[in-house]
């Protein structure tokens, strides 16, 4: 376990993590304490063993390592990153430079807190235009819950946009994302060419930290910043639990300062309106 704290990536700079420097990720030792108390617990069944010395159960700090009912390495909870305004900000400028189908992408995953499977898995039939709703598909989420959810008339703007420009690509109904490679063209945009695309825009910006996750993250944590009840915001992001909600309830700060909420449904419109002028290059285009 010392070994494992203490090593380098041998990925060096190119691993994006919340702990960076020396040593493993908090979840990363506890994913190898697994395997190796799996393996000792395979030992014991085969009565090689005679006990596990990866004990189960919690930390102690200032207390010895060892015994059966104490675990090696503290479980860490921490929040997940967001960006700041400015930050966000030179997300938008880095993205008002990429093609309209990324400049959707990014929209979508914000405006409807969508997960990179269940962006990339969009297809045109999961859409309703009259209604600016879409379909998340239970076989493209995480547990298996279909949802339906709105999105912002800016979105819908910027959406018509690249349908226009989709037919150019291909008449066919299906996969709504398509890449326009010359090796894929028409294909299904796949999740690794997204993260690429999104690697791509945050280094540009000078963002490393941001993710293809990132927008959910700052999507839940405005609906909580705004107000909305631990259910609402557990149902819009298709929690099966609505206690995996409450880490949006905590990062946005409700709890500790409720007064400094009131008015904050301004940031939500706020940050539509920004997503919004990434699609006045689409109105042009469509005007052309």
């Amino acid at each position: 376990m010392r070994e494992l704290t203490t090593r380098s990536s041998r990925q060096g700079t190119n691993v994006v993590a919340i702990d960076s420097g020396s040593g493993l990720a908090n979840a990363t030792l506890q994913q190898r304490l697994v395997s190796v108390r799996l393996f000792y617990d395979f030992l014991i069944e085969e009565g090689l063993r005679e006990f596990n010395p990866v004990g189960r159960g919690r930390y102690t700090p200032g207390r010895r390592f060892g015994g059966h009912q104490r675990g090696l390495v503290p479980r860490l909870t921490k929040l997940p990153w967001i960006p700041n305004e400015r930050q966000w900000l030179d997300i938008l400028a880095a993205f008002r430079e990429e093609p309209i189908r990324n400049r959707v992408m990014l929209a979508l995953a914000y405006d409807a807190g969508l997960r990179r499977e269940e962006l990339c898995s969009l297809r045109t039939d999961d859409l309703d235009p009259g209604h600016r709703t879409l379909r998340v598909r239970a076989e493209t989420t995480k547990n298996q819950l279909e949802r339906v959810i709105p999105y912002s008339v800016s979105t819908g703007v910027l959406l018509s946009g690249y349908l226009a420009h989709r037919v150019t690509i291909s008449r066919a109904r299906g996969p709504l994302f398509l890449s326009e490679s010359r090796r894929n063209h028409g294909q299904p945009l796949t999740l690794w060419t997204w993260s690429k695309v999104v690697r791509r825009v945050a280094l540009a910006a000078d963002v490393p930290r941001f993710s293809t996750h990132t927008t959910r993250h700052l999507c839940l944590t405005d609906l909580a910043r705004m107000g909305w009840e631990l259910h609402a915001i557990a149902t819009f992001a298709g929690h099966r639990n609505a206690n995996s909600a409450m880490t949006y309830i905590h990062l946005s700060g409700r709890d500790l300062a409720e007064k400094l909420n009131q008015g904050m449904d301004q940031i939500h419109a706020w940050r539509v309106d920004m997503l919004a002028r990434l699609g006045s290059d689409a109105a042009a285009e469509g005007r052309s």
